[in-house]
């Protein structure tokens, strides 16, 4: 694990309040708390994984699954709302075959819904990452998202295209 994470550890003294900064590192060197860091930081501090589990879930900043490449940010703020987000939402999940809270079986996409972005002139509006992207329509989205997934294909084709003259001495 992580040197700052097992730093964390080491310098736990069962104090209130540690066990979320350990949590934060576990976060911060695997991009989500997986059942390992769970487990061991368990058994490094004597804290049951069912506690662990509890504050893991209270804490809205902690992630149990990990992330896709490109988290989508859903904005279902009123104007959003009435702007037709929930549209927007059906768009994305039908496009990249994901639910609200879920990740895309390739691991590329995220999504969530936020309260606000706070760019209601532009409504319906998403982030990606942090692009913001308004005045979305169902056509309009599908086209951004098949953007994204042209531009990963690019990467992966170039990557394999770079493996092969690797290999042929090119």
């Amino acid at each position: 694990m992580e040197d700052n994470f097992s730093y964390r550890l080491w310098r736990y003294d069962g104090a209130p309040g540690e066990l979320i900064p350990l949590l934060q590192s576990a976060q911060d060197h695997f991009g989500y708390i997986p059942r390992r860091a769970i487990t061991y930081i368990s058994g490094v501090t004597g804290i049951p994984e069912s506690e662990i589990y509890g504050v893991i879930t209270f804490y809205s900043q902690f992630r149990l699954q990990p992330m896709g490449k490109y988290v989508i940010k859903a904005c279902a703020g009123t104007a959003c709302h009435v702007s037709g987000s929930k549209m927007i939402i059906e768009t994305i999940e039908d496009e990249l075959g994901v639910e609200v809270g879920g990740t895309s079986e390739d691991g590329l996409f995220t999504l969530n819904t936020v309260a606000c972005i706070g760019c209601c002139s532009l409504a319906p509006v998403i982030m990606i990452n942090d692009d913001t992207h308004g005045r979305l329509t169902p056509s309009s989205l599908r086209k951004l998202l098949r953007q994204y997934k042209r531009k990963e294909q690019s990467a992966s084709a170039k990557d394999a295209d770079a493996g092969c003259a690797d290999r042929t001495g090119e």
